[in-house]
């Protein structure tokens, strides 16, 4: 068994739904896919869950997003076929969440919104494939992968959802599984997410409790590249790495696979390729458990971060104490920490600008501690660092905090203007 996944800009329209379903003709007949939300749809529900948590009108962004479905559904199917009153009745229960009052925690209630995107999207996928003589079967993840009441970054059951997902995904090995990345529930049948971009990280799920040959996840470019061709146009592209190289390039930000993907598979030795899905004939960069592999240096841009600066009041020094309370502050409010420097007298930590969640931190660190901060900054990490490396990409930055090992840079930089 093969779990292939397609991320949102793979399916953003009904062209990319169409060219995906060429893929699945060729390539792609029986195994499992995991299917993102089309295109933005994730930030539009995202928005749609700000909106309706600050009690604001949804009208006109459900509008847009009703828009938006109908001229995809449109394009791929005749007017009779009863997807239409599917994804109706997805968005007419979606309608009726926003009709009522929210609860006092915003992180359920986004679970409650934005998981409509994952469960259209893969409605929409499995009906094509189906009219164009595939073998396709529909799965509900959130029947399988049971998390924990964590919203927004649910834990998984291991052991409940490896027996759920075995008995569900083991029925047919002749036919094609269409499931959902992303998703799952409580023990309650409450929806859960897994955190942003989550999708990978299913079908490393997925391929971990089934014991697949090999996870293939399909993308808009070439593979594993060197830097974000968005931040450096021409960069070069990564053939083959290891499963810690993967680990250490999602850790320090990497945006092509999510970070907790890598270990699910590790630990049963299982592929990973990441493959374009706009030009076939690219072999990707396949992930496995080769080592001593000599790599250039590679560059990874977090934006949007914020450099948070700690003090105690009575100017004393940062002991074991003061990290500890620390560190329990930011698991509250569930911020993960970048990048982190200390000296006897203050503590720095580089954290994702997530803005309800860091000011609340903040408000209840200054409590105890001095507490200064700088938004809207970048963290850049190189790999395989050079000073030629260093040079291309210090030019020009007013550099806030800065962090060696052995093989990497991380600095905290103020945003270059013209980058």
């Amino acid at each position: 068994m093969i779990v292939n996944k397609f991320g949102g800009a793979s399916v953003k329209d009904a062209d990319s739904i169409k060219k995906m379903a060429e893929i699945c003709q060729s390539n792609i007949r029986s195994g499992i896919l995991v299917v993102s939300a089309m295109g933005k749809t994730t930030n539009m529900l995202e928005k749609i869950s700000d909106k309706y948590f600050s009690g604001l009108s949804t009208i006109n962004l459900m509008q847009e997003l009703k828009a938006y479905y109908n001229t995809t559904l449109t394009t791929l199917f005749a007017a009779n076929n009863n997807i239409f009153k599917e994804i109706e009745s997805y968005l007419s229960e979606l309608d009726s969440v926003l009709l009522g009052s929210p609860s006092f925690n915003y992180d359920f209630e986004y679970d409650r919104i934005v998981p409509f995107g994952e469960l259209i999207s893969t409605k929409i996928i499995t009906v094509y494939l189906i009219e164009l003589g595939i073998d396709a079967e529909w799965v509900d993840i959130r029947k399988s992968l049971k998390t924990d009441s964590t919203y927004r970054e649910g834990k998984v059951d291991w052991e409940l959802t490896s027996n759920l997902i075995a008995q569900e995904f083991s029925k047919n090995s002749t036919h094609l599984y269409i499931t959902q990345g992303f998703i799952g529930s409580d023990i309650n049948s409450l929806n859960t997410t897994l955190g942003r971009e989550g999708s990978d990280y299913t079908a490393a799920l997925l391929a971990n409790i089934l014991n697949a040959e090999k996870v293939v996840v399909w993308k808009d470019v070439p593979g594993i590249l060197c830097a974000d061709p968005a931040w450096m146009p021409n960069t070069d592209k990564l053939e083959r790495i290891s499963y810690n190289e993967a680990i250490e390039l999602t850790f320090f930000g990497a945006k092509v696979i999510h970070p907790k993907t890598i270990k699910p598979l590790e630990n049963k030795k299982i592929p990973l390729q990441v493959r374009s899905f706009i030009d076939l004939n690219q072999g990707g960069t396949l992930i496995t458990n080769t080592e001593n592999i000599e790599l250039p240096p590679i560059y990874i841009k977090k934006e949007n971060q914020v450099l948070i600066s700690i003090k105690p009041l009575d100017y004393s020094f940062i002991v074991e104490e003061n990290l500890s309370h620390i560190f329990s502050v930011f698991s509250k409010y569930h911020i993960k920490v970048n990048v982190m420097q200390n000296s006897a007298v203050s503590f720095s930590v580089s954290v994702d600008g997530e803005i309800d969640r860091v000011k609340n931190a903040i408000r209840e660190l200054k409590k105890h501690y001095n507490v200064k901060y700088n938004d809207n900054l970048e963290l850049i990490s190189i790999r395989h660092t050079t000073k030629d490396a260093e040079y291309k990409v210090m030019l020009g930055r007013t550099i806030l905090l800065e962090q060696r090992s052995r093989s990497t840079l991380s600095f905290v930089a103020r945003v270059a203007p013209n980058d």
